[in-house]
């Protein structure tokens, strides 16, 4: 069973250890010192930030990390993608990764991915839709959207998280789904 909950500064050192694994390391491209994970996970976890940050468990063991935001939170991001892709307001962006390496390569990406959109459309009640980026050469992380029920919107040039790469990204998309009860009373 796939369950999460919010990261805790107890979690520091499994994110710094998933962050420096090669299969993370090579996109995330992120400082794995104490200091900048405290840094960069340290409000989040605390509150001080709109941002989600997800412990994400199977079977109770952890594996895997989501974020999770609104594109109105973090301007710059959204301003990044304007008028490279339509954007509704209130739209919510993911992140990820699958940090225990004999976890990767198992369908589970797509199965955590899956659940955290489904998750959104209750957590987030105005969200009409989840956007998310995602860079060109990472063809892991894009046909776990794929495979998770995202579709292909467009590409966009956008800064990469790694400065080795270049600024080609695809982009995906799922729109909340349709209810059904409030479509029947209309007809």
């Amino acid at each position: 069973m796939i369950t999460w909950r919010r990261v805790a500064e107890a979690d520091f050192g499994l994110l710094r250890h998933w962050l420096a694994q090669p299969h993370v390391a090579r996109w995330w491209h992120h400082d794995t010192s104490a200091e900048a994970v405290a840094r960069d996970f340290g409000p989040a976890a605390r509150g001080e930030e709109p941002s989600e940050d997800f412990l994400v468990l199977v079977e109770g063991t952890p594996v895997a990390l989501v974020q999770r935001c609104r594109f109105a939170d973090y301007p710059d991001y959204g301003a990044e993608l304007d008028g490279q892709i339509e954007l509704p307001d209130a739209a919510v962006t993911i992140d990820y990764l699958i940090g225990d390496p004999a976890r990767v390569g198992q369908g589970l990406g797509p199965r955590i991915i899956r659940a955290i959109v489904e998750a959104t459309w209750a957590d987030h009640p105005d969200a009409p839709a989840v956007i998310v980026p995602v860079h060109m050469a990472n063809r892991a992380s894009w046909r776990a959207l794929e495979k998770a029920g995202l579709r292909r919107i467009g590409t966009a040039d956008l800064a990469p998280d790694n400065p080795d790469d270049d600024r080609a990204h695809y982009v995906y998309r799922v729109d909340r789904p349709v209810d059904e009860a409030s479509d029947t009373a209309e007809d």
